[in-house]
């Protein structure tokens, strides 16, 4: 099979995509005074739904994220509460899709955290998570939540594992470990039954995550992959990367068969990360470079030449990351069909970015918003994990999507503390290899330690009030004889 090398050459075709433009949110609607982290992972540190922004922040003694209304735009407060738990940096923050006030977060503390934020936003910093999971012996770089079930949770570690959680038991019950490098980026198909991934070691994998087999595997040779994402349920995956001859491109491959990408495309001679980002509904892939300002867009096709080229969204700010918009969040009365949060760290900004179909009528656009994944849930945890697949639960958007009434996310009551996955303790599994490992590992065991003396401190005063009752019915006894 040959690769093929795609021109620039512009190709007209027809498409209702072709005059999508990009359009910055006005000052008022932009989000300013955010200290926006300085740190250099490579993540997108913002994550946004309907409700809440969520932007990871420079913090001093660990690591904080802010979060707030998206409705409440404007100057940030100096003094705003932040969620500050976690021991040191955090790496990457995801909002649950189905329980829109629930948002995980990993650190390089090892640890990953679940978090309730309150209706109406943070009242006071938030230091209590709903869910704290041990189970990385190294820092934590990526999570994803699984796109069908509510309540599982993937997290990607510097120990080269995946860790699937069950936040029903709040356990790990599953580990991914076939990788020999640190794992870059992680994509679910439509339904949740592939997990695609890439990894520093030059391989990208698709993966049936329940059983961590390995179904396909790519060593990219002349294609260094960076990023991989599934293209819903067309059995295809996009991913960006560095040429031999360092330029930026894009590769499209057959799910089913990685030995040879379909078709690359080299994008320019750059440095910066390409984030993807592709919408299932529309078609449409939009690449954004790390450190760039300007967002490129295609749509894609399953016959040739595949990438249609449509345009750029141009502008002279740098991104350090993008947050992206559900789908149910976007205003369909002005023929909106994405929305990215950029984050400008020079001038501690956030802008909103609305991609927005041109048209002339006022009524609901049919053919731009097909029915498209909701906020319901289409199977628990423990359904997924025993073999069910099923396709997201589909909502329209023509009355101007409504929420339905939700049940509550409930976490549940945690003792154990050591975690056994496949046989391994994963606490005890590895020892540190870093002073900061050292580090984490230290304040770990402060916290258990603290705990520990609370838990004896209560036990001494129960024991005590146990002796007192004794004492007491000794001396009430002989009198009743």
């Amino acid at each position: 099979m040959t690769v093929t090398k795609m021109s620039w050459r512009p190709t007209y075709r027809s498409s209702k995509f072709r005059n999508v433009y990009g359009k910055v949110g006005n000052r008022e609607h932009c989000f300013d005074g955010f200290p926006i982290t300085k740190n250099v992972h490579d993540n997108h540190f913002c994550a946004v739904n309907s409700k809440f922004l969520a932007v990871v922040t420079e913090s001093a003694g660990g690591g904080s994220f802010i979060v707030v209304p998206v409705s409440q735009s404007g100057r940030l407060d100096s003094h705003c509460p932040k969620v500050c738990g976690h021991q040191g940096n955090v790496l990457d923050i995801k909002w649950n899709p189905f329980f829109e006030n629930i948002i995980a977060s990993c650190s390089e503390d090892t640890s990953v955290r679940v978090w309730e934020i309150p209706e109406g936003g943070l009242r006071r910093n938030m230091t209590e998570a709903v869910l704290e999971l041990y189970g990385h012996s190294r820092r934590v770089g990526v999570i994803e939540w699984h796109p069908t079930s509510s309540g599982i949770l993937f997290s990607a570690g510097y120990d080269y594992k995946i860790l699937i959680w069950n936040l029903e038991i709040g356990e790990p019950v599953k580990m991914i470990d076939c990788h020999t490098d640190v794992i870059l980026s992680m994509s679910f198909n439509t339904d949740g039954s592939l997990l695609a991934t890439s990894c520093k070691d030059k391989k990208l994998r698709v993966i049936e995550p329940r059983s961590g087999a390995v179904l396909q595997q790519a060593s990219c040779k002349n294609h260094r992959v960076n990023r991989v994402v599934f293209l819903g349920n067309m059995k295809r995956l996009v991913t960006t990367g560095v040429s031999r001859w360092n330029t930026r491109q894009i590769a499209l491959w057959d799910q089913e068969d990685l030995s040879m990408p379909i078709v690359e495309e080299d994008i320019d001679g750059l440095s910066g990360l390409l984030f993807p980002f592709y919408d299932a509904d529309t078609h449409m892939l939009y690449l954004a470079g790390k450190g760039d300002g300007n967002i490129r867009y295609f749509e894609i096709t399953t016959e040739k030449p595949y990438f249609q080229y449509l345009t750029e969204f141009r502008s002279p700010a740098p991104q350090k990351g993008l947050g992206v918009m559900p789908k149910h969040g976007l205003d369909v009365g002005a023929c909106e069909v994405f929305r990215f949060y950029k984050l400008v760290t020079l001038k501690g900004l956030i802008e909103p970015i609305s991609m927005i179909v041109p048209r002339r009528s006022d009524t609901y656009q049919e053919d731009i918003y097909p029915m498209t994944a909701g906020t319901e849930p289409a199977l628990t945890a423990s359904e997924w994990l025993s073999g069910i697949n099923r396709d997201p639960v589909l909502i329209s958007l023509k009355e101007g999507y409504q929420q339905p009434n939700q049940l509550a996310f409930k976490a549940p009551v945690k003792e154990k503390k050591s975690m056994v996955v496949n046989g391994i303790d994963l606490l005890e599994n590895v020892p540190p290899r870093t002073e900061n490992e050292l580090l984490r590992v230290f304040f770990r065991q402060q916290d258990e330690l603290r705990r520990l003396k609370e838990e004896l401190t209560t036990k001494d005063v129960r024991i005590r009030q146990l002796e007192l009752e004794l004492n007491n019915l000794k001396n009430v006894s002989p009198n009743n004889v």
